[in-house]
């Protein structure tokens, strides 16, 4: 099989044993130096990437993808929006929506979220059904004006089921003593827990009918969505807005929870840009690595520029070399990430038999275990990150070798 003489070169080189043994200890370290960092590297972005999931799959399972309202007025004609929404295969479901700020009153007091919901078709949107913990989703009957707390929420407020709390709505009424807030008792039957503290503590559930009573509108607040692919959630909206008549807002899950959304993303960047230098402390031995093979050498530098071999190809033997040792370093790091991502769960289980103790306890986090969410993308680029590193890590040792003369390397051999 033809190899060019320089990569023929290099790969002698590679397997050649050197004289020098601490040489090869050095490249050894940089190898490790490489995998230890794609490693470390692979295995947090996949951890954090499985929280960021987590998160956001705890948040949006209560909450839609996307929803379409009108612009400072109900909207009249949720029926005909529900119809158009449906028609779209990207759409898993859609259902009506009340939503206003309110303060809830029991023995204690606290804001919340009220919001107005169809028990018959909110199940299109939320999983609010399954993480009853005490009552049913289907208590919220028309006319009974019951309501729905999550489990801190009601914690607070010091209620439980059967119990009553009066809600004071922001939206005044006027009387002849003057502006006053709507408020309205309303019987606690039923908690949920749906494992975001958000939501546990500041959100409630009425039926949509009882709300639009006590708020006298006639309309809903909007119609939320839920998709089948949650990134195509903002075109979706805005499609069925494009499609019904009249003025909408158009908002979807990143735009409504864009603090949390954005502060994952940074979080995994900047992790990212900071565990990239292990990799980089890699590629620096690596460099040290191939200078001093370049200063053992000078002798077979010198006999190869003699017999013809340009400076060209003397760089070309060097960084074909110490590239070599990247990609085994690189390709090490890989395996080793995958395999530390895929057995996390185990090691972990492991530490806590070890030293008896539990390091996600259940009472403390919402999320426990260690989730993990290892994405294609993220491991091709840090491969494509640290090829580079290591690649440009042997331009600086092959430059010198470059400028190795024949005529002074030979004096004293």
């Amino acid at each position: 099989m033809f190899r060019p003489l320089p990569v023929a070169i290099g790969l002698r080189y590679l397997r050649a044993k050197r004289r020098n043994g601490f040489i090869s200890f050095i490249s050894m370290a940089s190898i490790l130096g490489i995998a230890l960092g794609v490693t470390v590297l692979i295995t947090t972005l996949a951890v954090m990437s499985g929280f960021q999931k987590e998160i956001r799959d705890r948040l949006l399972q209560m909450s839609a993808h996307a929803t379409v309202s009108a612009d400072g007025a109900p909207m009249s004609n949720w029926q005909h929006a529900i119809e158009v929404a449906m028609k779209d295969p990207r759409v898993a479901g859609a259902a009506p929506y009340i939503e206003i700020q309110g303060m809830l009153s029991g023995p204690r007091v606290q804001g919340a979220i009220v919001q107005g919901i169809d028990p018959a078709q909110e199940p299109k949107v939320s999983v609010i059904g399954e993480k009853m913990k005490k009552g049913e989703l289907a208590s919220l009957q028309a006319g009974e004006f019951n309501i729905l707390l999550g489990q801190e929420l009601a914690l607070w407020l010091g209620v439980e089921v059967g119990d009553s709390v009066v809600a004071t709505l922001a939206e005044i009424q006027g009387t002849p003593m003057g502006g006053l807030p709507r408020t309205k008792r309303f019987k606690v039957s039923g908690i949920f827990e749906a494992g975001y503290n958000e939501i546990d503590r500041g959100v409630a559930f009425v039926n949509l009918q009882d709300l639009e009573r006590v708020l006298r509108m006639d309309g809903v607040t909007g119609v939320r969505l839920k998709l089948h692919d949650m990134d195509q959630s903002y075109a979706v909206a805005r499609d069925l807005a494009l499609n019904l008549d009249g003025f909408y807002r158009v908002s979807d899950w990143t735009q409504q929870n864009a603090n949390l959304y954005h502060s994952l993303r940074m979080e995994k960047t900047v992790m990212g840009i900071l565990l990239s230098l292990i990799i980089a402390m890699g590629a620096f031995n690596l460099v040290s690595s191939q200078v001093m093979l370049v200063t053992d050498k000078q002798a077979d530098i010198a006999i190869l520029r003699t017999l013809g071999l340009t400076p060209g190809g003397v760089m070309q033997v060097f960084m074909v070399q110490g590239t070599l040792i990247g990609v085994f370093g690189t390709l090490a790091g890989v395996l080793g990430g995958i395999t530390l991502t895929f057995n996390l769960e185990r090691i972990l289980g492991l530490i806590e038999r070890v030293f008896d103790t539990k390091l996600l306890p259940e009472d403390v986090y919402y999320i426990t275990g260690l989730p993990t969410d290892m994405q294609t993308g993220d491991v091709v680029v840090i491969t494509l990150v640290a090829l580079l590193m290591s690649f440009l890590a042997t331009l600086y040792p092959a430059w010198r070798a470059a400028r190795t003369q024949p005529a002074e390397a030979l004096r004293y051999e």
